[in-house]
């Protein structure tokens, strides 16, 4: 009953929030961080690809050890990408479709895709939204940044890494002076999370051998 009726509470909480997409059997993960846990919920019916390519990279320990390599207060929090040292940490998956016309908006506290000016390039980066940042939602015809979860506990944690001190690190800017690092992501609820196939790989074409 004590787990029921907090699944309760965090679903009304969400509800109210804007979140229609919550439900008690989304898939949740859970983000140990060198600040504390961050906890969010991921929207499959809305974000299938975003959350199925999150998901699959959580479970293949990608997230662990990253750090928030850009943090903006009053904007959002991103990691996905580097280590403490900024090693870049690739995908081990290729880019994904990108999902901003599902109806989420980038309201504060929803998780987003990062990607590059080309609307498909999303791999493993993301942020969070510290505010509601409307202007990363699509325009007309124009895709924005595709949300995929929500925080659904751990917000202070957020407002906590907000606050940091950052610097400009080489080419990069809004880098926290003191790495900040992910320590593990999990997915709490595996059964609530159902794969998506993966694409067929391309058939390999042979050139044919000339006779001679």
């Amino acid at each position: 009953m004590k787990i029921f009726a907090a699944k309760l509470v965090m679903v009304c909480t969400l509800l109210v929030a804007g979140f229609s997409q919550a439900a008690p059997d989304n898939p949740q993960v859970v983000l140990k961080t060198e600040m504390g846990d961050i906890v969010v919920e991921l929207f499959p019916k809305a974000a299938p690809l975003s959350v199925d390519n999150f998901v699959k990279l959580v479970n293949d320990y990608h997230y662990d050890g990253l750090i928030f390599h850009r943090v903006i207060k009053g904007f959002m929090i991103q990691t996905g990408g580097f280590t403490f040292d900024f090693s870049a940490r690739e995908s081990s998956r290729g880019s994904i479709v990108n999902e901003s016309f599902n109806g989420l908006k980038n309201k504060r506290g929803t998780l987003a895709m990062a990607r590059t000016n080309d609307p498909d390039s999303a791999t493993s980066q993301f942020f969070i939204n510290h505010k509601s940042n409307g202007f990363l939602n699509p325009k007309g015809d124009n895709r924005g940044y595709a949300v995929f979860g929500a925080v659904v506990a751990g917000m202070n944690v957020v407002d906590a890494i907000a606050e940091v001190e950052t610097q400009t690190l080489g080419y990069y800017a809004d880098v926290p002076a003191e790495p900040i690092r992910i320590i593990s992501a999990r997915l709490i609820n595996p059964d609530a999370w159902t794969p998506l196939p993966e694409p067929a790989p391309a058939p390999v074409i042979e050139k044919p051998v000339p006779i001679r």
